[in-house]
């Protein structure tokens, strides 16, 4: 019972610290800035993305732990204060220097996904936006219209002769 309640906490810290780690990334992204992403859910969604390519096949699998502390050590790896070694330890880690290569694929490839997930539902919502603006302004148009067409057809009846 001991083991496994120190795996699970194990697990839970180690895909705590890679969320964190994709959440700081997010917050130094320009483009998350720039299209006025939410850094949470591009999170999210890149977190979501890239476990899901991740070796392992549920959340406190060792492999998928130790996937958690890769990737995080990747993600970390320009504030190594060696980030020479601290590469050359990840392509061990990661088993080879083509898994790792692969690794960073995942993340850069859920990332890009991401993006156009995320400015997809944003373009969704403006198109949805100006329909509802554009119906808005008809609406208003035919009341104006009827309204003007109205006020003709009085000034005609008071006008015409008794």
């Amino acid at each position: 019972m001991l083991t496994v309640s120190a795996i699970l906490l194990t697990g839970c810290a180690d895909k705590q610290q890679y969320e964190a780690a994709i959440l700081e990334e997010m917050h130094k992204e320009a483009d998350i800035k720039d299209y006025k992403i939410a850094p949470e859910y591009m999170a999210k969604c890149v977190f979501e993305k890239t476990t899901a390519n991740m070796p392992g096949v549920f959340p406190i699998d060792p492999q998928r732990l130790q996937a958690y502390r890769n990737y995080t050590k990747m993600l970390t790896l320009p504030k190594s204060a060696d980030p020479k070694k601290t590469l050359d330890e990840l392509r061990v880690e990661f088993g080879s220097p083509k898994a790792f290569a692969e690794a960073h694929a995942n993340y850069t490839e859920s990332l890009v996904e991401c993006y156009t997930t995320v400015i997809s539902e944003s373009e969704e919502e403006l198109k949805e936006k100006a329909a509802e603006e554009k119906a808005v302004a008809e609406e208003k148009a035919t009341a104006d219209a009827k309204v003007a067409a109205d006020a003709t057809a009085t000034e005609e009846k008071n006008s015409a002769p008794k």
